[in-house]
């Protein structure tokens, strides 16, 4: 049931807006009616910083906010940037829930991560099983700083009733991901290492792990598409699909791929004919990761955006970019 009740126009803290995940937000909320969208650079403000934040609420007073800023990256950057990743995305979370408390934000999201979920969990992952396992060495401290953004969202639920919600998306990818060689997440940097073997005409490509592992993934606009419906409905409506102990909705295809399957697929949307070969002496995380995403399908929403037309279209994104850059 979607919330009408709103006054226009509406106010919206939109923080990350220059990631992936905000600018999709940003396309999608900048085409909607009666939206005034409040955004700040990472150098106009330090989300970081609590007294900046605080400035920033008393001074702007949104009505509604959406934290899709984070520190992200790939198995290897999780491995040799633990302390940022559970450092940053712990202040972030913090100073923008406690801000948005005191200044009396009416409804809030915060976009967390599937890694939130034990490294076992039972497959598909409902929501109910956070907590109930050991989790995958590579990314644990993202994922303590991401539950972490659940409990504090459920926290001030239970203590002063505010409307702050979660969502955890699955594996991402699209316009705007990061295609660092080392430091980004499986798509993008299979497809930029598939596209240097093209043009450098290698005849193979070493790709990470057995190629055994099974990941599901979604297009960032099917997920800004998720983001928007979750946020617009009622504060009831919402309250019955969670629960003051597991507040959060999970968003994801349904579906999982093999990371074998995934590489051959990015190998023929990049042209490489060569071979692949899969080094099973690197880490290649949790086996595999799928949601259930029940509670998505109730409220009616369901991707749009195929794999195989996902991919195609952010390679063609990528190669735009290298073309302008």
């Amino acid at each position: 049931m979607t919330d009408t009740s709103f006054a226009q126009p509406l106010r919206i803290f939109l923080a990350g807006h220059q990631g992936m995940v905000g600018r999709a937000l940003y396309r999608l909320l900048e085409q909607q009616p009666g939206i005034e969208l409040l955004v700040r650079s990472r150098k106009e403000l330090d989300l970081t910083r609590q007294a900046d934040v605080e400035h920033f609420f008393a001074a702007e007073k949104p009505d509604w906010v959406i934290i899709a800023a984070a520190k992200v990256g790939g198995i290897l950057a999780n491995q040799n940037l633990p302390a940022d990743f559970i450092y940053q995305n712990l202040m972030i979370e913090a100073n923008i829930v406690h801000s948005s408390w005191q200044t009396g934000v009416k409804r809030l999201m915060l976009l967390g991560s599937s890694c939130i979920y034990p490294k076992f969990a039972e497959q598909p992952m409902q929501e109910e099983c956070l907590l109930s396992g050991v989790l995958e060495p590579t990314n644990e401290p993202y994922a303590v700083a991401k539950i972490a953004g659940i409990k504090l969202c459920e926290s001030y639920q239970r203590q002063f009733g505010s409307d702050f919600r979660s969502v955890m998306p699955t594996n991402l990818y699209g316009p705007w991901d990061n295609f660092h060689p080392e430091h980004s997440h499986v798509v993008p940097g299979l497809m930029r290492r598939l596209h240097d073997a093209v043009v450098e005409k290698a005849p193979a490509v070493s790709v990470w792990g057995s190629g055994k592992a099974r990941r599901e993934f979604l297009h960032v606009d099917d997920l800004a598409a998720a983001v928007w419906l979750v946020m617009q409905q009622t504060t009831e409506h919402y309250a019955s699909l969670t629960s003051p102990q597991c507040s959060h909705i999970n968003v994801g295809s349904g579906h999982d791929i093999s990371i074998a399957e995934l590489a051959v697929a990015i190998a023929e949307v990049v042209g490489f004919r060569g071979e692949l070969l899969f080094d099973s002496a690197m880490p290649e995380g949790t086996p595999r990761k799928l949601l259930a995403v029940d509670k998505m399908t109730t409220l009616g929403w369901l991707p749009q955006i195929t794999l195989r037309q996902g991919l195609k279209d952010t390679y063609q994104w990528w190669l735009a970019q290298q073309v302008v850059g």
